[in-house]
């Protein structure tokens, strides 16, 4: 919230990119819930600009797709208007074209060409093999330093997948990593505990250039974790 409240009194707007996965779903559905609707009351909606993080190659009417989970979820739940909501057009065009077209939009937003652009909240899963957003192990698309948004293709998934790269995820403001649950208790561990190795466990290669990070873990993913803070 502090995050989001500093954006929109210095520039009137906040730019947020969220992700798929099952625990960032449990946190739409538990904020659009009337448990919390105290705090959709304080969030100033009009002022925010939703992005993705990543996207199936899928309609965006697919069950598979992030686009759809956060529009039923969270969303379509809350008073957004249809020009602040930033969805990767996935099912016009190959993966490629689409990842193109969706650098191409951000550049228009963040009026920007030649710097990455700062998002100033990123939403992210992390998955039992370490991926986070689309960026898979050993994908060589965790080396790409040029371009903002990729196809890769996922052996993993039998698929491509569109996804922001890491140098535009750890040029945001701040980046919040949601695990639960014991199936990530491994990767939590490893991730946060075991030797650094991002083309393993992607999500290592998060870390925010001028931004803050924050990890927030359930009893169950952290159970392995040694190190108690």
């Amino acid at each position: 919230m502090r995050v989001a409240r500093k954006a929109v009194r210095s520039r009137d707007q906040c730019a947020v990119a969220l992700s798929g996965g099952t625990t960032p779903r449990r946190l739409y559905s538990l904020l659009a819930s009337d448990w919390e609707a105290s705090f959709r009351r304080r969030v100033k909606w009009d002022a925010l600009h939703f992005f993705w993080c990543d996207e199936r190659h899928v309609p965006p009417d697919h069950r598979d797709s992030n686009y759809r989970m956060i529009q039923d979820t969270l969303l379509s739940k809350v008073p957004v208007s249809p020009d602040r909501i930033h969805r990767i057009h996935a099912e016009e065009q190959d993966a490629q074209q689409a990842a193109e077209q969706y650098e191409r939009d951000l550049r228009a937003f963040f009026a920007s060409h030649d710097r990455p652009p700062r998002f100033d909240i990123v939403l992210l899963g992390v998955g039992p093999d370490g991926h986070t957003a689309s960026l898979f192990p050993e994908n060589e698309s965790l080396r790409e330093t040029g371009r903002w948004v990729v196809a890769p293709w996922v052996a993993q998934m039998n698929a491509y997948r569109v996804s922001l790269t890491l140098p535009i995820l750890n040029a945001a403001a701040a980046v919040v990593i949601l695990a639960a649950g014991e199936e990530k208790s491994d990767v939590v561990q490893a991730a946060l505990e075991g030797d650094r190795d991002p083309g393993r466990i992607p999500v290592q290669g998060v870390q925010p250039v001028e931004g803050t990070l924050l990890w927030i873990i359930d009893r169950a993913a952290a159970r392995k974790l040694t190190k108690k803070k």
